[in-house]
């Protein structure tokens, strides 16, 4: 194993030497798709932006869900491919969940990560605090609402529920990569998978419901790398197969995926 780092001159380099025959990526969807452009007839795997949904159905159980949410929601500060971003709550619990959402996401301690006690610091860059705060800047002009947090802190934003999102906002529709979660209703069941699908991501999705008629329905319909019901689309372990479909990649990782996608298969004949 060789370790080379350096600028995307040294990564155009590397994919384009017929000597390397496989390329695994992680990144975003526009160094994606120059990669594919120049690799050739490489072979190559994706795992590219994300902005992952959880459906919250009237007969959820609350607590849990809340639990859970703020768990996959702000684990390393949001930073996380398959973070929680986008809530689709129905609208006849929205008014207790978000009031069970903001408690406990305003309970979450801002400061430094080398103290245990901390859940959330600072971003990876300060332009990442920079466009974190004008996402919010225009989800609020756009109607959105701040039950708790929105304020940056140094390069950290705190952790942050917004209401009353729709699509067309940024927080919605693209990668958020931070701690925030978007909190949207829906009437219908099918109304809230139509919204976890109308993104242009999909790597893993969640559904809270106890009607095993609507669980399958879900598992039938989201396009998404993996559905995990009463779950957040948080939560992966390396043996599963784990990838995202349309903008959000290619290919499986997970140690027996990770080999198929890595294998090439050779048909051998003997005629005696």
């Amino acid at each position: 194993m060789n370790v080379v780092t350096g600028s995307s001159a040294v990564g155009e380099q590397l994919v384009r030497d017929p000597r390397v025959v496989m390329v695994s990526f992680t990144g975003s969807p526009e160094v994606g798709r120059r990669i594919r452009d120049i690799a050739g007839f490489k072979r190559f795997t994706f795992e590219l932006g994300s902005n992952s949904a959880v459906i919250i159905d009237d007969d959820s159980k609350l607590d849990e869900a809340v639990k859970r949410c703020v768990e996959g929601g702000f684990a390393h500060s949001g930073q996380v491919c398959i973070s929680t971003q986008r809530i689709l709550v129905q609208h006849k619990i929205e008014k207790v969940f978000v009031e069970k959402l903001t408690e406990a996401v305003g309970n979450l301690k801002t400061g430094d990560p080398f103290d245990e006690t901390t859940d959330v610091s600072a971003l990876i860059t300060t332009n990442d605090v920079v466009r974190l705060v004008d996402w919010i800047n225009e989800a609020k002009r756009m109607g959105a609402i701040v039950t708790t947090g929105g304020d940056k802190v140094g390069n950290a934003i705190l952790p942050t529920v917004l209401t009353k999102v729709t699509p067309g906002m940024k927080v919605f529709d693209k990668e958020v990569f931070g701690p925030l979660v978007a909190v949207t209703t829906y009437d219908t069941f099918e109304e809230a998978i139509k919204l976890l699908n109308s993104s242009k991501y999909a790597i893993n999705a969640g559904v809270y419901t106890s009607d095993l008629a609507k669980a399958m329905k879900a598992a039938r319909e989201i396009r998404a790398g993996a559905v995990l019901i009463n779950d957040v689309p948080s939560f992966r372990v390396d043996h599963m197969p784990y990838g995202g479909v349309k903008e959000s990649g290619l290919g499986r990782e997970g140690v027996r995926y990770a080999i198929e996608e890595m294998t090439e298969l050779k048909l051998v004949i003997f005629k005696l």
